[in-house]
């Protein structure tokens, strides 16, 4: 059975597009409270699950160790736009151990921000790798690694002792649902593993709540919230949908995209995790998936409602900045 039409796309009065997709809304012992598609279906959470990639450096005592900032700890959980910012803070954490950019493996792209890509451009530079939206992640990979007095060196590979401790807190964190078998390699080169839906929505609730957790790691996941809260043009960057979200709600929103259309977050006043899978991997109608569930289950004062309307039905504009159409959540899910 395919999976419901969930996000619209209008041009005029017309619906020109449709996006089908999965949403799972639980809580923190694994009661599905609200869904629609298939529930159980294995994706690969990508850079949906970096607040969990980030334990072992703060679990360890590193982050503290080191003095990491909530600027760096944010960025350490980024997929970042590549902005100056972006690129100083995440030299900054290399610099703390000693280390610069070329210790990083996660590859160079462009800044995923085409303000960011013009204004490199304009300058005669090419990205480095401290563009790349996974920068702030790999940076706290050679935090973690040298605080462990272990060479970084190879620190992207399953056999380095970084990507065990991450992988282990994965496992930890979904729990039956992961499958040490079903395992791919992600975008900036480090093991990623696909895991059900359902289980990603769990571990969210449990990063909101802190319900089931042992007392360091609830306290290493409300540290990354408050860092994130504090600093969300960190997390992603400018005219994003996670920066822009939660500039609005603050500590009672935590989201993260992934790729390929998934998107997790936490809803910790309601205990509630969310996971997320559009079915083509378009990530802009994730984001209004995600906005769906946000509306529905976040309370809202008039003036959120006001600026989160532009998260939820983003305008499509043409060259010449013209509204010609919408995205919108299919009405009967809304």
């Amino acid at each position: 059975m395919s999976n419901p039409v969930l996000v619209e796309v209008t041009r005029g009065s017309s619906v020109e597009s449709v996006h089908r997709g999965s949403i799972i809304v639980s809580d923190a012992q694994g009661k599905i409270v609200w869904s629609c598609g298939d529930a159980d279906r294995p994706v690969f959470p990508r850079s949906a699950v970096k607040a969990i990639q980030a334990l072992p450096l703060l679990e360890s005592g590193i982050a503290d160790k080191l003095h990491l900032t909530d600027e760096e700890i944010a960025l350490a959980v980024a997929s970042h736009s590549g902005e100056p910012d972006h690129a100083r803070i995440a030299s900054q954490m290399l610099a703390k151990v000693g280390r610069d950019l070329s210790c990083l493996e996660c590859g160079a792209h462009w800044p995923m921000g085409e303000a960011a890509t013009r204004a490199l451009a304009k300058t005669g530079a090419t990205p480095t790798a401290l563009h790349n939206n996974c920068s702030g992640k790999h940076a706290g990979f050679i935090c973690l690694a040298c605080g462990l007095d272990q060479d970084p060196a190879g620190y992207v590979t399953p056999q380095h002792n970084v990507q065990k401790q991450v992988t282990d807190a994965l496992a930890s964190m979904i729990g039956s649902g992961f499958d040490a078998d079903a395992c791919g390699t992600d975008g900036c080169s480090i093991p990623t593993y696909a895991v059900p839906l359902t289980a990603l929505a769990k571990a969210f609730a449990q990063i909101g709540t802190g319900q089931g957790l042992g007392p360091d790691r609830a306290k290493a996941f409300t540290r990354i919230r408050k860092a994130v809260a504090a600093h969300p043009f960190m997390v992603a960057g400018t005219g994003r949908f996670d920066t822009d979200a939660m500039e609005i709600f603050g500590e009672r929103l935590f989201c993260k995209t992934g790729a390929e259309g998934v998107y997790c977050a936490a809803l910790p006043e309601q205990g509630l995790g969310v996971s997320i899978k559009c079915d083509d991997g378009a990530g802009r109608a994730a984001q209004v998936m995600m906005a769906l569930v946000i509306s529905k289950f976040l309370p809202m004062s008039d003036e959120e409602k006001r600026r989160f309307h532009a998260l939820a039905e983003p305008a499509l504009v043409n060259w010449n900045k013209i509204t010609v159409g919408h995205l919108r959540p299919v009405a009967h899910f809304s």
